[in-house]
This record gives C-alpha cells, sequence and structure tokens, in this order.
C-alpha cells in the first residue's frame, strides 16, 4: 500500500514540475526526429498512460520495425529481446519479465530504472541526459559514466544490438531508501 502511495505521490510532483517547465518546452521545437527520441513523454504531460509505444504507434510515427536489445543482470545472465521502435527500455523489460523497477512508471521522479549502456558507442548514439535525468541519476545505486535511466532510453534503429546491464541493487527513496535486488 505505501508503496503505491510513495508512486502516486511521486508522479504528481513530477507531473507538477512537468507543468512548470511546460511554458518553457512548448516554446522548444519538437519537429526533429532526435527531439522524440531524446524526451518522449514530453508530447504527453499529464498522461495516465505510460505505454509510449502504443502511443507512437496509434501517431502513425512509428513503423513495426524492431531493435535487438541485451539485458545483463547482476549475475551476468544475458536476456536477448526484441524491443519495438519508440519503446522504452523500461517498458520493453517491463514486458519480458526482466527486473527492471521503474517505481515512478517512467516519469522521471526516481532512478529506479537505472541502466548500465555496455557499449561506449552505443552511450553516445543516445545524446546528452536531460538536467531532470542526470538529477535521478545523482540518487542512483552503482553509477557509471554510461548510466542512463531506462525509461528515457527509447528503441531506435541506430541502437540495434544495444547491451545493457541491470546494477546489484536499487535506490528507492519513497520506501527506505536503498534496496537490494531479489536473488
Amino acid at each position: 500500500m505505501f508503496s503505491r502511495i510513495s508512486r502516486l505521490g511521486c508522479r504528481i510532483l513530477n507531473e507538477t514540475r512537468v507543468a512548470q517547465n511546460s511554458v518553457t518546452k512548448r516554446s522548444i521545437s519538437r519537429s526533429s526526429d532526435q527531439n522524440r527520441f531524446l524526451n518522449p513523454m514530453t508530447r504527453f504531460f499529464f498522461s495516465t498512460d505510460t505505454n509510449t509505444s502504443d502511443k507512437a504507434q496509434s501517431d502513425g510515427n512509428q513503423s513495426n520495425e524492431t531493435i535487438s536489445v541485451t539485458f545483463v543482470d547482476k549475475d551476468g545472465e544475458e536476456k536477448h529481446i526484441k524491443v519495438p521502435i519508440g519503446m522504452s527500455m523500461l517498458e520493453a523489460a517491463h514486458e519480458n519479465d526482466i527486473e527492471l523497477e521503474g517505481a515512478c512508471e517512467g516519469s522521471l521522479a526516481c532512478s529506479t530504472c537505472h541502466v548500465i549502456v555496455m557499449d561506449v558507442d552505443h552511450y553516445n548514439k543516445l545524446g546528452d541526459p536531460t538536467d531532470e535525468e542526470n538529477d535521478m541519476l545523482d540518487l542512483a545505486f552503482g553509477l557509471t559514466e554510461t548510466s542512463r535511466l531506462g525509461c528515457q532510453v527509447i528503441a531506435k534503429p541506430e541502437l540495434d544490438g544495444l547491451r545493457l546491464a541491470l546494477p546489484a541493487a536499487t535506490r528507492n527513496f519513497a520506501v527506505d531508501g536503498f534496496v537490494p535486488k531479489p536473488h
């Protein structure tokens, strides 16, 4: 019960922050394809549906293409999956039973979907994280030079073959500050 309440609180705080910044965000041109991939949530203010891939498909902006992504857990076990273009790695992990928490459901209000991009070339193709993502990454357990939030890594063709490592633990400050991942 507390976890559900804390997620709701995080979501409300984040939506308030988004609303306060919406005037600034609306003035930024979003005409390039790159902006769509860098921050897909900018189009969905106050949305209760976090499945951006369904929204992208209904917009007609996405094709049925997929990329190959490998998640590597803390024990070195690999899981290879296909991810539709436009879907976040957090969504892909949840759809494929990969243990990537995402306590705030992709609203950029936590660091529980922290992933480590294992290839620097792929990391460089992601573009720079936003200030909001960097703020949340500062709270992540096991932060590295190639750390990103899974909710902000969006599948695009140039990321085919992406390998993501899952940290050994996660920090969920809304619950108790440090939560080891189950074995």
